[in-house]
């Protein structure tokens, strides 16, 4: 995976295996559009295909993290067509039109961030409404800026928050607390998201890209087979019998028991030494 500029956004690699995307419309509050969500999409899709990375952190520039999406560029004459791919028709203009662009490209950006294998971090330096919100709820840890300001607030417009977003809430806040939450439009400081379950972290803004930094940094260095397995086992154990999962985290332990992670791992504790995982990936650095 190389490091460059996107549509709306760019990407860059730290050692050890840290990428970092960082929403860059800074004047349009790092609004969401068709191209810039299909760049995201092929972006982790090469990301999840690269054994050099190991961790993924989101963040915005200027005051938005994402303030949802650009409803401007949804028209014909506002299409961005510096994507990636070619230019597709936005949707939108017909019943069918609005389910398969949901279905194909602002769902389908949720699902590959929950898909990814990788740790994910979304550093919420602003704003994050309707699809950042969803953006930053489909990663595994959430830090918040302390001035940021969180909310889907999509019946103030009459929406919905059709990229999956009442499903996000649900298992963030559960049933009460996202009823209220939608109907109600909320609007949340930093503060009340972390109350809430919203968020892991609230720190001050200008300790934001260093504390994201740090958690990066902590969690590339851990066992990356392990913890894959076992990122892929929690989200699939909400959804599973007790039964089911534990079928399912005996399966992935067939392998992490064996490989030379596990061996140094055990070693380590006998030795009262700290552990040096991820031989395995030198040859990808």
């Amino acid at each position: 995976m190389e490091a460059g500029h996107y549509t709306g956004f760019e990407l860059s690699i730290e050692k050890p295996g840290i990428a970092w995307i960082r929403f860059n419309q800074p004047e349009k509050l790092n609004c969401m559009n068709s191209a810039k969500k299909r760049d995201l999409i092929e972006t982790l899709a090469q990301i999840q295909m690269d054994n050099a990375i190991r961790v993924v952190v989101f963040i915005g520039s200027g005051r938005g993290f994402c303030a949802g999406d650009d409803l401007k560029a949804y028209s014909a004459n506002n299409r961005d067509d510096n994507a990636l791919m070619p230019a597709i028709s936005p949707g939108h203009d017909n019943p069918l039109g609005t389910y398969n662009g949901l279905r194909q490209i602002s769902q389908e950006l949720n699902l590959a961030i929950r898909r990814l294998d990788k740790i994910t971090i979304a550093a919420i330096n602003g704003v994050a409404i309707q699809t950042g919100l969803s953006l930053a709820l489909s990663c595994d840890f959430k830090i918040a800026a302390t001035s940021a300001k969180l909310g889907s607030a999509t019946l103030r417009f009459g929406l919905l928050p059709d990229e999956g977003g009442q499903y996000l809430l649900l298992q963030h806040l559960g049933l009460s607390k996202t009823m209220d939450f939608l109907m109600r439009k909320k609007i949340v400081s930093a503060q009340q998201a972390l109350e809430l379950g919203l968020v892991n972290e609230v720190v001050a803004d200008a300790l934001l890209p260093q504390a994201a930094a740090d958690l990066a940094a902590e969690m590339a260095r851990g066992p990356q087979v392990s913890m894959r397995l076992l990122k892929r086992s929690i989200y699939q154990a909400t959804e599973l019998t007790f039964e089911q999962a534990c079928d399912e985290i005996a399966a992935k332990t067939a392998i992490s028991d064996h490989h030379p992670d596990c061996k140094e791992g055990v070693n380590a504790f006998q030795h009262k030494r700290q552990p040096h995982f991820n031989e395995w990936l030198n040859e990808f650095e």
